[in-house]
């Protein structure tokens, strides 16, 4: 076989591979709206759970199957989230909401030196394992996000995936995101830590929920915004309603209005209120 044969092919291939990479970039911004389905994964892709019914990917829970598994309880999901906070040793963070989904539950833990969200957990409902949430929690939180620098890449729990991370820097808005999609990355440009003040961020709550009815307007005529939009640094996250009641929800960056939908909750069962 000739050396010019030889290049040709691996030329070849790597078009074919480059072009894999950019389909799964676009699968990866699809996001959508628990409507009945227990799966509630969405399309799959880079960001996408490696367990139940999307197809795997790099920032999965390594976790099996979701779907066939008992749904949490609160009180376990209580457990879970508790005993992970132990080992990061602050006596500023406690846990603010629990909401149970069929795929996992979502605990929502504030810092209480600042009555703002500190940071978003999920539980495993086979492992029973808490570990930080995937996405925004990951991809925009500035104090306890992979990229904030502080050390909070702590992993206390095998079964999760840590605060820590290995997708990319906090430069540009994302491989190929838009105006409504956060895309694969979710970056929040020039942002750093040092911007961030609770309270004080570009994008306000009562604009964080407009931005987010006119994203679910677009995307998912008739799924609605919930009442508030909850505080996290560098982002909100906003609890949406199907038909009136509770089916998902999704997170608004702050800085750049960005909107990222949860696509891995699958369907929602009930909600425990910790906030004091």
């Amino acid at each position: 076989m000739s050396k010019r044969l030889l290049i040709l092919i691996g030329s070849l291939a790597l078009v074919v591979v480059l072009t894999l990479g950019v389909t799964g970039a676009v699968f990866a911004q699809m996001p959508g709206p628990n409507t009945g389905s227990s799966s509630g994964y969405g399309q799959g892709g880079m960001m996408n759970g490696g367990a139940g019914s999307g197809h795997g990917g790099m920032m999965g829970n390594n976790s099996p199957n979701n779907a066939a598994a008992q749904p949490l309880s609160v009180d376990e999901a209580k457990k879970a989230a508790t005993q992970y906070l132990s080992e990061l040793n602050n006596s500023n963070l406690a846990i603010d909401e629990i909401m149970i989904f069929d795929n996992n539950a979502y605990v929502a833990i504030k810092d209480t030196s600042t009555r703002v969200g500190a940071f978003e957990l999920l539980v495993n409902p086979v492992t029973k394992a808490a570990f930080p949430e995937y996405g925004p929690n990951m991809m925009w939180n500035l104090l306890y996000g992979h990229m904030s620098g502080n050390g909070y890449n702590v992993n206390p729990n095998p079964n999760g995936v840590g605060h820590g991370g290995m997708m990319g820097s906090g430069n540009g808005a994302g491989m190929m995101g838009n105006g409504n999609g956060a895309g694969m990355m979710g970056g929040l440009g020039a942002v750093n830590t040092t911007t961030y003040q609770p309270g004080k961020m570009p994008v306000t709550a009562e604009q964080a929920l407009q931005t987010a009815q006119t994203y679910l307007d677009k995307a998912y005529p008739g799924v609605k915004t919930g009442p508030k939009a909850d505080e996290f640094p560098g982002y909100y996250t906003v609890d949406v309603e199907t038909n009136g009641k509770t089916s998902g929800m999704l997170s608004v960056n702050g800085f750049t209005g960005q909107v990222w939908y949860h696509t891995w909750h699958g369907q929602f069962i009930e909600m425990a209120d910790f906030g004091k």
